[in-house]
């Protein structure tokens, strides 16, 4: 199987609470950094019953591969255990040299309904394109991190950002480069900017790349940024993300939201 198929396996017995399958697919030692969910897959097994009680389930709406990296955009459906009825997150998987699933991370949010652009946090293309300029387009999305979202040269967002097409599905922000300059004068305005200090990963499959940062944000308080970018003719022309304050309190491991 390839990693997609072995992940898409192993959601699927989590889905199913086919447990067999689970303990086939991922190893014992399996390394949780979700902050909430207890490291280990006995453990995490000992949780299914919560989301069989409340019918939590999955919706993937985008799967890539980067080596041994699967990443997934995915919405959850009756997902009060994880903090609201509708949640958007994104997973990333990591599988061993052995073919087994060994270790998880991700980020979630509650999924808003009316949105600035109009569009979903989850809707737009999903086809790969362009497997040929992978590595190109992850180094665009590390220049865009790294000069606007850093804040190293802040000028240079039009080197980076398609002027023509720039769909916009952070549910605050509205669609082109008007839409960010306007959020951007408007934090900014409130004194509260967000800032990204370091990029923990970069994972991209053709035209798309999904970064993960950690930042500052509402007064200093520590949050995980993923950024899902979509790349055509060497701009960006698409963002989806997903920001969520890293927890300091009620832990499960002590793994922390990185560790790449």
């Amino acid at each position: 199987m390839t990693n997609k198929e072995i992940v898409g396996t192993f959601l699927g017995a989590v889905m199913k609470q086919d447990t067999a399958t689970m303990r086939q697919v991922a190893n014992a030692d399996y390394i949780q950094h979700n902050p909430f969910v207890p490291t280990g897959l006995e453990p995490f097994i000992g949780l299914l019953p919560v989301l069989k009680e409340h019918g939590t389930y999955a919706e993937n709406v985008r799967m890539f591969q980067d080596g041994d990296f699967v990443f997934m955009h995915n919405i959850w459906k009756n997902a009060k255990p994880f903090g609201a009825d509708e949640m958007v997150a994104f997973d990333i998987i990591r599988v061993d040299e052995n073919g087994k699933v060994a270790e998880h991370w991700d980020a979630m949010t509650v999924l808003v309904k009316e949105t600035a652009s109009g569009r979903t946090q989850t809707d737009g293309p999903t086809t790969v394109e362009d497997l040929d300029k992978t590595e190109v387009n992850k180094a665009l999305a590390v220049s865009l991190v790294e000069d606007v979202l850093m804040g190293k040269n802040p000028s240079k967002i039009g080197d980076y950002i398609s002027s023509e097409e720039y769909h916009q599905h952070n549910p605050q922000i509205k669609d082109g480069l008007t839409g960010i300059v306007e959020a951007v004068e408007y934090l900014t305005s409130q004194n509260n900017m967000f800032k990204y200090t370091k990029i923990h990963k970069v994972l991209g499959e053709g035209n798309f790349v999904l970064t993960v940062s950690e930042g500052e944000w509402n007064g200093g308080k520590k949050y995980v940024f993923y950024d899902l970018f979509r790349m055509k003719d060497g701009k960006i022309v698409a963002h989806w993300d997903v920001i969520q304050e890293i927890p300091t309190e009620g832990l499960a491991h002590n793994n922390g939201m990185f560790g790449f």
